[in-house]
């Protein structure tokens, strides 16, 4: 036990040296340069018309303000300036001791369609000594998507489902209309009914953490029995059904 602690102790003390060695952290050193932070941004537009930032980023600190224009470029932009989105500074500015600024735009929700994918591209006007082009982007571009307010009750109704088990194992069935409904107590669950088989309901939940992936999950449940689907048992006789793993399930707020 003694020579134990003794090899944890020279192990903790070859660590600390370690740790001790590694406060000399590399620093940028090269010429100052201005670029947008990424080259693609994603928003979702919502009721709200919210201001959203696309950030523009330095290399390093300055003793003084530093401000550049911000040009929308037509051709490589399907949204329209005024119509689907308003830039509210056609400047950014970085301000002295910061290396961060932002071009602030404003989404126009009511003239952006349920489905559109709207997208436009920023491009920096700066002096050339401020370009690292060979390296980093000159350009942003901006994709918006619309995003109605999320209403549980939206999703609760008659729905057409339609599912590859259908035409594989139920004899002429494409797709079947099903009733759903709110569950009470959970949270943004709708439970299906008899989505398969008689009798055998299914449970969906809406996670709506984040609006730019709006997920639709599913815990393991029981959809039937195997008699039923294959003619014979397998098993403990219970057809199961789980959330896939190789794709994402979605759902849309503005359509449903």
């Amino acid at each position: 036990m003694k020579k134990i602690m003794m090899g944890c102790l020279a192990a903790v003390a070859a660590l600390i040296a370690l740790v001790s060695c590694s406060q000399d952290y590399t620093t940028y050193a090269g010429p100052s340069h201005i670029m947008f932070s990424d080259t693609l941004y994603q928003y979702a537009v919502q009721e709200s018309n919210e201001v959203f930032n696309v950030p523009v980023s330095a290399t390093e600190k300055a003793d003084y303000d530093r401000t550049f224009g911000v040009e929308v470029v037509d051709k490589q932009s399907n949204a329209i300036e005024g119509k689907h989105y308003r830039i509210l500074n056609n400047t950014v500015t970085i301000k002295a001791g910061e290396m961060v600024g932002n071009v602030k735009v404003q989404g126009i929700y009511d003239n952006i369609g349920k489905t559109d994918s709207l997208g436009f591209t920023l491009k920096l006007v700066i002096p050339e000594k401020y370009n690292w082009t060979e390296l980093y982007k000159d350009y942003a571009h901006v994709v918006m998507q619309k995003s109605c307010p999320f209403d549980i009750h939206n999703f609760s109704g008659w729905c057409m489902v339609t599912s590859t088990f259908y035409s594989k194992y139920l004899n002429n069935v494409t797709n079947r209309l099903i009733k759903t409904e709110v569950v009470e107590g959970e949270e943004n669950t709708v439970l299906l009914k008899d989505v398969y088989y008689k009798g055998y309901n299914l449970k969906l939940k809406f996670n709506t953490k984040n609006i730019l992936e709006p997920k639709v999950e599913m815990d393991d449940q029981i959809a039937g029995e195997t008699g039923e689907a294959f003619g014979t048992i397998y098993g403990d006789g219970k057809l199961r059904i789980s959330q896939p793993s190789l794709y994402t399930s979605y759902y849309n707020t503005c359509q449903n």
